[in-house]
């Protein structure tokens, strides 16, 4: 009898050890305790956070909020997180480079998790990787309460759930991982939504409330139709809709500038949303506060000043993020409709920043360039001019900076070649591609080439590479640093600074 005492607490002690703890609803997990809870429940998703890591602190509320309402359904779906400064071993067992980190699995089995970050957004995603791409609906009731569970729904009315156009549509379902997608044949739920023949509607809590989809039902089709529809005719810019605006599948994006307290605020969104009906699929509007100090770096990403605004400007998120200036200051639906037509029909010219040249642009020996003088130093056919991109707020920039200094005193005496800087945050030049700081580009001498500099940045790096013309020291190419930049989340604190609205 002892013996077997000893053996039942025993068994008892370990139990307790394996004990996995919530928090808010999410299983904290441990190297002791996660194999057991990735392989019992058959769906688990899994954070690995770092608790100094802002990126995780801004998702945690959401996803605590995620696991509760699949807690609250009674779904078995399940949420947990690893703390991976501790749980070192499992983060570097799962390949974690950047916080936060999210793996979905499925019977153990790990993959990435590609949702948003929203609470609505995650348990979309999981729904969709757990379960059929759309709901099916078998009555006016089902129809009504899923019309309400989220702000946009897509529903699909097929008397033929088999036929080739039900197909399509929940083929697309599958692929929009952040809505959730519906299904009926049901002659009740026709009626309730006065549709009488195959069709797909979008019923959405803002705006006109309801779309709905006309023409062939053919993916490409029905895609274009979410996207256009899905999103408020004027979205509002904050830290929670940036990931679906600049994530979006709309990359032509007007932006107006404006203080929601202004007395004219209303008005003007007024006239914005009616500019914005007949361009619904083509270009997103979006409306920014500029009272907001968060948003301070948007505007000086377009080089506006605050009391330049309220102002709209154009761009187009392709790979140089080009801008359009409208060549009114008027925020009237004609002109805010004009300037918009005339990007789509493509008779507007990119607005280039600048500033003035500086007085004593070369009276030191780095160069101060501006986007009115750089074609002429730059691209001197007798000069090799070596070009620091950099932004005054960029921390790379600044830990570069003397060393910069350095190299410009080392070949401040050279007849041929010239080192120079530029603020690529008040200046810009067609053709040059900055996206993140510092960027170093290198303009040889008799030549239209334009050499990428990513090697070391040290005095002897540059030297190295400045002497052998450009050969030598240069490091991996821009495409090979963005492939391996893509293939991982950049870890708070590491990686140059990104040149990107969606990260400001």
């Amino acid at each position: 009898m002892k013996a077997l005492l000893v053996l039942c607490l025993w068994t008892l002690s370990l139990c307790h050890a394996d004990e996995i703890k919530e928090e808010e609803g999410v299983l904290v997990l441990t190297e002791s305790n996660f194999e057991s809870a990735t392989t019992d429940n058959k769906f688990i998703l899994v954070e690995f956070y770092a608790p100094w890591c802002g990126h995780c602190k801004a998702l945690a509320p959401e996803y605590a909020k995620a696991a509760k309402t699949l807690k609250d359904e009674g779904s078995d779906i399940k949420l947990g997180k690893v703390d991976a400064t501790i749980e070192s071993k499992l983060a570097e067992k799962y390949g974690v480079r950047g916080y936060p980190t999210l793996k979905f699995f499925r019977e153990g089995k790990a993959v990435e998790f590609q949702g948003g970050r929203q609470a609505s957004d995650i348990i979309n995603w999981l729904k969709k990787k757990t379960g059929p791409p759309a709901k099916t609906l078998e009555s006016v009731d089902d129809a009504k309460k899923f019309a309400e569970s989220d702000e946009v729904v897509v529903v699909g009315f097929f008397k033929d759930l088999e036929s080739d156009a039900a197909k399509v549509f929940t083929g697309v379902a599958s692929e929009i991982d952040d809505i959730p997608f519906a299904i009926t044949k049901h002659d009740s739920v026709f009626d309730e939504y006065k549709v009488d023949r195959d069709a797909i509607v979008l019923l959405k809590k803002f705006d006109e409330g309801r779309n709905n989809f006309e023409g062939d039902i053919k993916a490409e089709a029905v895609k274009t139709f979410i996207s256009g529809n899905r999103l408020p005719l004027v979205v509002e810019f904050t830290q929670e809709s940036a990931q679906k605006i600049f994530g979006g599948d709309l990359k032509n994006h007007i932006l107006l500038f404006m203080e929601k307290s202004d007395s004219k605020y209303d008005d003007t969104i007024k006239d914005y949303k009616e500019a914005a009906a007949d361009f619904k699929g083509k270009v997103l509007f979006i409306s920014i506060d500029t009272a907001d100090e968060d948003n301070a770096r948007i505007l000086e990403f377009f080089g506006l000043k605050k009391e330049e605004t309220p102002a709209v400007r154009l761009i187009s998120l392709a790979e140089d993020m080009t801008k359009f200036k409208p060549p009114t200051d008027k925020l009237d639906v004609a002109s805010v409709k004009s300037f918009v037509e005339d990007f789509v029909e493509g008779k507007l010219k990119p607005h280039l920043m600048s500033e003035d040249i500086p007085e004593d642009w070369d009276s030191k020996s780095v160069k101060i360039l501006v986007g009115k003088n750089f074609v002429e130093v730059a691209k001197n056919k007798d000069k090799n001019v070596l070009v620091e991109f950099y932004a005054p707020w960029c921390g790379h920039c600044k830990q570069l900076a003397p060393i910069w200094d350095e190299l410009g005193d080392k070949y401040k005496d050279s007849k041929d070649t010239v080192i120079a800087k530029m603020d690529s945050t008040a200046n810009e030049v067609e053709g040059v591609k900055v996206q993140s700081f510092p960027t170093i580009k290198y303009f040889p001498a008799n030549s239209d080439e334009v050499i990428d500099y990513n090697g070391e940045r040290t005095l002897a790096g540059f030297t190295k590479f400045l002497e052998s013309g450009g050969k030598e020291g240069a490091g991996p190419s821009e495409e090979e640093v963005e492939e391996e930049e893509g293939e991982e989340e950049e870890e708070e604190g590491e990686g140059d600074d990104k040149h990107d609205p969606g990260e400001l």
